[in-house]
């Protein structure tokens, strides 16, 4: 089997990183996202993330197999050294430590930003994403209910951090 590489995603990939993407959006919670955005509204998103933040993906030969990103806390001028962080795993390649390359790639590239604090934004429950994101150093920071509604029901989120 190939190795696994962790490079930068460029505006290019959006079709590829749309397909991972779409099925969290059409059958799942874990994005609050309605709609599946167009690969042109996608390569938008890749552009825009890629002015101030990492955005990355990891291939296995020509296949990308996920992908991670950061972007903006807040946009008040304060929060500059923090950001959320976001990933994404094509679903049949779960538990083959994808993730965890993604994320250190991700926040080593935090750092070189002079990003310090990192967050994620995690609907609950989730125990695979808190547990994932626990492994990796994140702790609870707050709960918050009620603050998503899709698919009928209304979801809570955790929010989780680490300190870079």
């Amino acid at each position: 089997m190939e190795e696994i590489r962790i490079e930068s995603a460029c505006p290019q990939d959006a079709a590829e990183l749309l397909a991972i993407y779409a099925p969290y959006v059409r059958d799942t919670v874990i994005t609050f996202e309605y709609d599946v955005p167009s690969q042109a509204e996608f390569e938008t998103r890749i552009r825009t993330t890629l002015q101030k933040y990492p955005y990355l993906k990891a291939v296995r030969g020509d296949e990308i197999l996920g992908y991670a990103y950061a972007s903006p806390l807040g946009h008040r001028a304060a929060y500059a050294w923090s950001a959320e962080t976001s990933i994404y795993v094509r679903r049949d390649v779960h538990g083959q430590g994808i993730g965890k390359r993604l994320y250190a790639a991700l926040e080593d590239g935090l750092r070189e930003r002079g990003i310090t604090n990192a967050y994620a934004c995690i609907t609950f429950p989730n125990p695979e994403s808190i547990t994932f994101h626990e492994h990796e150093g994140y702790t609870l920071a707050g709960h918050f209910h009620r603050c998503g509604y899709k698919f009928s029901r209304w979801l809570d989120v955790v929010w989780m951090e680490k300190f870079l």
